[in-house]
């Protein structure tokens, strides 16, 4: 079994989340000679106030730029 995990901003669509698991489970088979069967594809979507850098969160960076 072949375990990819994904970590990112939450906020993509449904469907952005569907293709993202398809090409990765894809680029699994292709690159990897992966079972498709066999490959897990695991999204944790991180809220913009739980995300930072240089010392602040993403949210009051977001914040300080509009």
């Amino acid at each position: 079994m072949l375990v990819l995990k994904v970590t990112m901003l939450e906020g993509r669509t449904p469907a952005q989340k569907s293709a993202l698991i398809n090409r990765l489970t894809q680029a699994a088979v292709r690159h990897l000679d992966a079972d498709p069967d066999d490959v897990r594809v695991m999204i944790y979507e991180i809220p913009a106030t739980n995300w930072g850098a240089g010392g602040v969160s993403l949210a009051e960076k977001q914040k300080q730029n509009t």
